[in-house]
């Protein structure tokens, strides 16, 4: 009895050679980060980081003192391009390491009420284009962030002529406050001149001699002018602004200049 239950052990259907696992798939990286001497990129990388992110690469590479930043790859630009404006999952998580990273690096953080981080997001491509595509600059400024700029640089001036030109890049690139058919200047200059001209009685008169008061009336009479053609308000939120800024330098690759 005992033979027979070994026997029948012995001729039991044989194994099967287990499948080897399939390695997993190679994540794709959206955002390569640069500075302090260290960059995800390079210079050979122009398809993916355009021609400014690649350089911007080599040259912390190299050893050059670039101002930290991160780079969102032609990818993504691609992707958003055939999504409806939709971002490829994990995007937003790896912008948050990204920037944190940077202001690690600066010792600032965006939105901070004691060392704000000011950014700037620019469009790149393969081969240059200037001009053809939108840059935004001074982002994280808002209505507390021009104060704290201000006391810290001792030149209320600068704080809130920096302001006024991030709300009117910000309210155009972004928000799409523009030129209308029929009005013959655009209409952020035109708030200018007209401040200019009840003011000083000249809408020439030069920027570099414009007061604060001056341009805190601008700044105002750009946010009314902003909820005026749009509906909605200039956005305080810091990160509401680069992800606004983000998609809208997405969307200048498809612009009628850059076309």
């Amino acid at each position: 009895m005992d033979t027979k239950t070994k026997s029948a052990r012995s001729k039991s259907t044989p194994k099967r050679k287990a499948t080897p696992a399939k390695p997993a798939a190679k994540k794709t990286r959206n955002v390569y980060y640069f500075g302090d001497g260290k960059a995800d990129g390079a210079g050979s990388m122009k398809p993916l980081l355009g021609g400014k992110g690649a350089n911007l690469a080599e040259m912390t590479r190299i050893g050059l003192p670039v101002p930290p930043g991160f780079t969102i790859t032609t990818e993504v630009c691609t992707y958003f391009s055939e999504n409806k404006r939709a971002y490829p999952k994990g995007l937003e998580a790896e912008v948050e390491a990204a920037l944190a990273k940077v202001e690690k690096s600066v010792n600032k953080k965006l939105g901070d009420k004691q060392r704000p981080l000011l950014l700037s997001v620019r469009s790149g491509a393969r081969d240059s284009m200037p001009g053809m595509m939108d840059t935004i600059l001074n982002l994280g400024m808002n209505d507390t962030v021009v104060e704290i700029v201000a006391n810290a640089t001792d030149n209320p001036r600068f704080a809130w002529d920096s302001y006024r030109r991030f709300l009117q890049m910000y309210g155009d690139v972004v928000m799409g406050v523009q030129k209308r058919a029929g009005e013959d200047h655009d209409p952020f200059e035109s708030v200018i001149e007209h401040i200019k001209d009840k003011r000083y009685g000249n809408h020439n008169f030069p920027d570099v001699q414009l007061s604060v008061d001056d341009l805190k009336a601008m700044v105002q009479r750009f946010k009314d002018l902003i909820k005026d053609r749009t509906g909605k308000s200039f956005p305080q939120d810091p990160r509401a602004q680069l992800w606004g800024s983000i998609s809208a330098v997405f969307g200048s690759w498809n612009n009628d200049r850059a076309v």
